[in-house]
C-alpha cells in the first residue's frame, strides 16, 4: 500500500515539524531497515547494475568520461572505490569515484529511464550509492536495500513533481534520492538523513539550460555532479551538520520559488512503513543509445524502412509528421524552435535530442548504432540531410494524455506518423511503447542485458572479465564487502590518459 502526501509552501509564521515535511517523510523511508524484499524487484537491481555497466563501457574512450576519470584518479584513497576502467586495486575517494562512473554511465544517454510527472534516469543513482557501499565495507545485502531506496524514492518525486515546466533540471530529484539511498546502506537515523536530503536537493538544482540548444558535454556531467553532491551532503550530515529547513515547503524555498509558487499543491505517493520498495519495477532501459522519447520512434522507422525501402528516399517523400505527446514535441521536437536540431554539424548531445534527425537515420539505415548513428560523415550525408529538413513534430492531446497517464497499461512514448509521398500517396503508422518496454514487442529480461554488455565490450572487454562481471552481479544479494568491489569492469588495454587540469 502507498500513502499519498500533500506539499504545500508553508509560511514562516506556521510550524512545521521535520517529520512532516517532505524531506522527513523521504527521510523516514530511507530509515526503515526491515522492510520484505520483492523477488522481481531484486532481480530488476541486477539488471540494472548490468545495464550501467554495459553502457559505461562503451563510453570509457569518449572525452567527458576519460577528463572525469582523470579528475578522480587525482583523488587516490584508501579504502575508497572502484572507477570503470580502471584496476580494482586502484581506489579513490568515493565521491570522486561517484563523479567518473556517473559521467561514464549517463555519457550515451543509453540506460534506464523513468517517465512520469518530470523524467529521469533513475540508474544514476547507481554509482554515489555503490561507491560509498566500497568505501565502508558494505556488503550486498546492504547495497541491495539503499539501491531500493534510491530508485523508489527518485521514481516517487518523479510521480508527483514536475521540473521541466519550470526549466529545472531533472537531476533535482536525484541529489536527494542518491542521498537517501546512501543513508539506507549505511543504516543512518532518520535526523541524519533528514539533513542529507536537504543538503543535496539544495546543493543540485539548475537551469535545464544544459539540454537546450547547442547541448554541452555537461549533459552527461549533470547527475554525476548530483551523484557527488550526494555523497558530500551525506557525509556533512554525519558530521552533524544542517541543511535549509524545511527545503520543500519553505516560505522560501523549493516550491514557493523554483516550482509553481506558495499556493501550489503536489501529491506525492510513498510506500507505507513495512511495505517492500518496488518502485522500479515501473521503469524501462533503453535499446538504443538515445533519448527515451526517441526509443519506440527508432523500433517504428527501422521497421517502415525495412518494409518499405522507397520511404528512405528523400526524392520520394513531400513530408514527415511526427504526431506525439507535448513533451516529445517540444523538447527533442521541432517543437523546440532549436535551429540545432536541424543543424548536420551539431554535437552528439544535441542529435541525440532531436527526433527528426534520429528518425530519419532510422529509417534509411533499418538500425540504431551507438557510434555509427551519430557520426559526424552520417550526419552530414546529403540524403538523410534531405529526409532529415522534411520531418517536423506537431503535439497530439491524445499521445500527450497517455505520456502523462498513471495507468501503465496505457502508458506511451510515441505516437502517429504521417508519411506523404510525392506520389500523393499516404503511409500511416503508430507505436506507443519501444519493442523492449515491458509492454512492448520484445521485453528486456535478464538475458537482454547480459547480450547488451557483450555487445557494448565487444572490443574492450576480454570475455573472462565480462563472464567474471555477470557471475558477480548475479550473486549482488550474497556479495561479501571484498567481492563488492569486484563490481567495477577493467579493459583489456589501458583507457586514454585524461588532459591535464588542476588536479
Amino acid at each position: 500500500m502507498t500513502t499519498t502526501h500533500t506539499v504545500r509552501t508553508y509560511k514562516s509564521s506556521e510550524p512545521l515539524a521535520a517529520n512532516d515535511q517532505l524531506a522527513g517523510k523521504l527521510a523516514a523511508l530511507a530509515a526503515e531497515q526491515h522492510r520484505p524484499l520483492d523477488e522481481k524487484s531484486v532481480d530488476m537491481v541486477i539488471n540494472r547494475i548490468i545495464d550501467n555497466a554495459a553502457v559505461a563501457t562503451a563510453s570509457l574512450g569518449r572525452a567527458p568520461v576519460v577528463s572525469a576519470r582523470g579528475q578522480a584518479e587525482a583523488h587516490p584513497y584508501s579504502p575508497g572505490a572502484t572507477v570503470f576502467g580502471l584496476d580494482q586495486s586502484q581506489r579513490v575517494s568515493p565521491e570522486w569515484a561517484a563523479w567518473a562512473n556517473g559521467v561514464a554511465v549517463r555519457e550515451l544517454d543509453y540506460h534506464d529511464t523513468f517517465l512520469a510527472a518530470d523524467y529521469s534516469h533513475p540508474g544514476d543513482n547507481i554509482p554515489p550509492i555503490l561507491a560509498v557501499a566500497q568505501h565502508t565495507g558494505a556488503d550486498g545485502a546492504q547495497l541491495l536495500k539503499g539501491l531500493l531506496t534510491g530508485y523508489e524514492i527518485q521514481i516517487d518525486l518523479v510521480r508527483a513533481i514536475c521540473l521541466h515546466e519550470h526549466k529545472i533540471d531533472h537531476v533535482a530529484h536525484l541529489g536527494p534520492s542518491a542521498a537517501a539511498g546512501i543513508g539506507t546502506l549505511l543504516g543512518l537515523d532518520q535526523a541524519t538523513i533528514f539533513q542529507a536530503i536537504g543538503q543535496a536537493l539544495h546543493t543540485t538544482t539548475a537551469t535545464r539550460q544544459s539540454r537546450k540548444g547547442e547541448i554541452s558535454t555537461w549533459k552527461a556531467h549533470a547527475p554525476a555532479f548530483a551523484g557527488k553532491m550526494a555523497v558530500e551532503a551525506v557525509d556533512r550530515a554525519m558530521r552533524g551538520q544542517t541543511s535549509p529547513n524545511p527545503i520543500y515547503e519553505g516560505e522560501d524555498g523549493f516550491i514557493a520559488w523554483l516550482l509553481s509558487g506558495p499556493d501550489a499543491r503536489y501529491e506525492v505517493p510513498l510506500p507505507d512503513s513495512g511495505e517492500p520498495l518496488t518502485g522500479i519495477l515501473d521503469s524501462y532501459t533503453k535499446e538504443h543509445s538515445a533519448e527515451y522519447q526517441a526509443q519506440a520512434w527508432i523500433d517504428l522507422a527501422r521497421r517502415l524502412g525495412t518494409e518499405r525501402p522507397e520511404l528512405r528516399d528523400p526524392a520520394n517523400i513531400a513530408n514527415i509528421v511526427l504526431h506525439t505527446s507535448h513533451h516529445t514535441h517540444y523538447v527533442i521536437g521541432s517543437g523546440a524552435n532549436d535551429p540545432q536540431k536541424y543543424d548536420p554539424t551539431a554535437s552528439r548531445e544535441t542529435l541525440d535530442h532531436s527526433i527528426p534527425y534520429i528518425v530519419a537515420v532510422a529509417l534509411q539505415d533499418g538500425a540504431w548504432h551507438h557510434v555509427d548513428s551519430y557520426a559526424p560523415e552520417r550526419a552530414a550525408r546529403p540524403d538523410t540531410v534531405a529526409l532529415w529538413q522534411k520531418i517536423t513534430t506537431t503535439e497530439d492531446a491524445e499521445w500527450t494524455r497517455r505520456y502523462h497517464s498513471l495507468d501503465l497499461s496505457e502508458k506511451a512514448f510515441g505516437g502517429r506518423i504521417e508519411i506523404e509521398l510525392t506520389s500523393g500517396q499516404k503511409v500511416v503508422d503508430e507505436i506507443a511503447v519501444a519493442d523492449a518496454h515491458p509492454l512492448g514487442a520484445r521485453p528486456f529480461g535478464r538475458a537482454e542485458y547480459e547480450n547488451k554488455l557483450r555487445i557494448l565490450a565487444d572490443g574492450v572487454l576480454a570475455d573472462s572479465e565480462v563472464d567474471r562481471f555477470l557471475q558477480l552481479a548475479a550473486r549482488l544479494p550474497e556479495l561479501s564487502p571484498a567481492e563488492l568491489g569486484g563490481l567495477t569492469v577493467t579493459p583489456m588495454y589501458p583507457v586514454p590518459a585524461a588532459p591535464k587540469g588542476l588536479f
